[in-house]
Order: structure tokens, then C-alpha cells, then sequence
């Protein structure tokens, strides 16, 4: 199973390569050809027809650009793993729904599938609707962690605050005034906090600047209460970063509130494609791609 191209671990360069003719690696070498063939056998003496299919699980929206987006992000994963079947599944919403989908899948044959949540902290989705869901297919479906907290994604919220016109120069006065807002959709679950919380802080280490976490709905604060919070004690040059994975009524409502400049969502970033292809890898106990967050 080939690493995405973001994602590589130093380590495997780390020790020296094996004389070709050394017993240990040619035993290693069967050893290897040998897994790879049995993986291909299911336990009933059937060939699999290939890898397990990754199923990405998206929420589901009302804005067309969501489904868009989310589209356009799947075939960054194609590119990034040729061969590797990759389907959508949606929570609600839009369709297909991932109840559809893993159906369908079933019947063309797949017997093992991947569910990765396009989802950015834990939460009902990830704890309840997205296990059941998978526990009433007929075909093995396992589910992996949501995306975040990742550095991936730090990566990406970096990389779409410099788009919107974040400078990395700041003088101190600058710096002492700046901010940032990381908003986000908001959940009752209190693990969905922690998850956007670290996100938050991971931010705010690359940034060198306060990152507040704030949500559009459910949860406390709310972006506009964050951004008076920072306004009261001096921070008035604030961005928000929009901790969305593709546009849709809330992200465009925090960025309607930025006192300054706002993000675009996290969208099709190669770095999202990496972290879905990572969590994947993580599900099916794949090693060797990137050290979990």
C-alpha cells in the first residue's frame, strides 16, 4: 500500500539498506509477497477484487458547492492512489446517502470497505450515525477516526490564511494586536471541544498569535462573542479561519463576521486528499505513512 504523497515517515531512512543476498532479506522478501497474496484471499477461499474501498462520509449540505467541493476532493484522493476504489457516502441531505452507498457496493460485489468521516473533531456522527450505519451493511465496513485534529489540517488553515492576506511579517505592535478566530460548526459533545480546541492551538504555535475556537451553532463561544472577547483586550486585528470542510450557510455567515479578513474552508487542499488517504491507512492498521495525531 503506497504513502500519499504529503505524508512520509523519516524513520525509514534511517537504517541501512540490507545486503541483497542476506538470508534475513530474502525471507523478508517472501515474507512481504506473501502477505500481499493472502491479503488478496478472503477467509472463505474467495479472491478479493482488490483493496477495500474507501467510502468518504460527508455530512451533507443544502449549498451546491458543498457537493461540489466534496466531489472534487475525491479526485484528489484518486490521483494522490490510483487503484484504489473511492465512493461517497453522505450522512443526510444529499445524495447518495452512505446507507445507498455501502448497499450498492454490496451488491457489485466489494466485501470490505473503509468509512472515513469528512469530519474535523468527534461527535455524534462519528460515536452514533456513522457506526450504525456501517453495522447495518451487509459488506465489512470499518470506520476510521474523524480528521482532526491533525497537523495536516493545521497545514491547510495556514495555508488559506496566507491566501486571504495574512502576512507572516508583522511588526510587535502588529503581532500584539492580531488575532485569530478558528470557527467552526459546534457540537454538544464535549470531545467535539477538545478536538477544535487543540486544533486551535496547534494554529496558534504556527501563527505565533492568539487562536480562539468559536462556533456558528450549539456550542460556546459564538464567533461574534470571541471576537468581542479579543476586542476587549486590545486584539482587534482578527482574521477568521474557517474550519469548514467546503463552503455552505455557516461558513459563509463566520466570514460575514471577520472584522478583518476570512478564509475560504478548508475545500480540495492536496493536504485534505493526504489526511483522508492517512486515516484510511490508520483503519485498515497500515504503518509507516505518518505518525498519528
Amino acid at each position: 500500500m503506497t504513502a500519499s504523497p504529503l505524508l512520509h515517515d523519516e524513520s525509514e531512512y534511517d537504517e541501512p539498506a540490507p545486503h541483497l543476498d542476506s538470508t534475513a532479506y530474502l525471507m523478508n522478501r517472501i515474507s512481504t509477497q506473501l502477505t500481499s497474496q493472502l491479503s488478496l484471499v478472503r477467509l472463505d477461499g474467495r479472491r478479493r477484487s482488490g483493496p477495500p474501498a474507501l467510502v468518504v462520509v460527508a455530512h451533507g449540505s443544502r449549498d451546491p458547492r458543498a457537493l461540489s467541493t466534496v466531489r472534487t476532493l475525491l479526485d484528489r484522493v484518486r490521483e494522490q492512489r490510483p487503484g484504489l476504489p473511492v465512493h461517497l457516502g453522505h450522512i443526510e441531505l444529499n445524495e447518495p446517502l452512505l446507507t445507498d452507498t455501502l448497499a450498492d457496493l454490496d451488491a457489485h460485489g466489494t466485501t470490505d470497505a473503509v468509512l472515513v468521516p469528512l469530519l474535523l473533531a468527534r461527535g455524534y456522527h462519528v460515536r452514533r450515525d456513522i457506526p450504525e450505519m456501517a453495522a447495518g451493511a451487509r459488506l465489512r465496513a470499518r470506520v476510521a477516526a474523524p480528521l482532526g485534529p491533525h497537523p495536516l489540517l493545521v497545514e491547510t488553515l495556514y495555508t488559506r490564511l496566507l491566501e486571504a492576506g495574512w502576512t507572516t511579517r508583522m511588526t510587535p505592535q502588529e503581532r500584539r494586536t492580531s488575532a485569530v478566530v478558528l470557527a467552526a460548526a459546534g457540537s454538544r459533545d464535549p470531545d467535539s471541544a477538545v478536538d477544535t480546541n487543540r486544533t486551535a492551538a496547534l494554529l496558534a504555535k504556527r501563527l505565533g498569535v492568539p487562536v480562539v475556537a468559536a462556533y456558528a451553532s450549539t456550542a460556546a463561544p459564538t464567533v461574534p462573542d470571541a471576537l468581542r472577547a479579543l476586542a476587549a483586550r486590545g486584539r482587534d486585528r482578527v482574521a477568521v479561519a474557517s474550519y469548514f470542510t467546503a463552503p455552505g450557510r455557516f461558513a459563509t455567515e463566520c466570514a460575514q463576521a471577520a472584522p478583518w479578513l476570512a478564509s475560504a474552508p478548508l475545500g480540495t487542499h492536496p493536504a485534505m486528499a493526504s489526511l483522508l488517504l492517512h486515516r484510511y491507512d490508520q483503519a485498515l492498521g497500515a504503518s509507516g505513512s505518518i505518525n498519528a495525531a
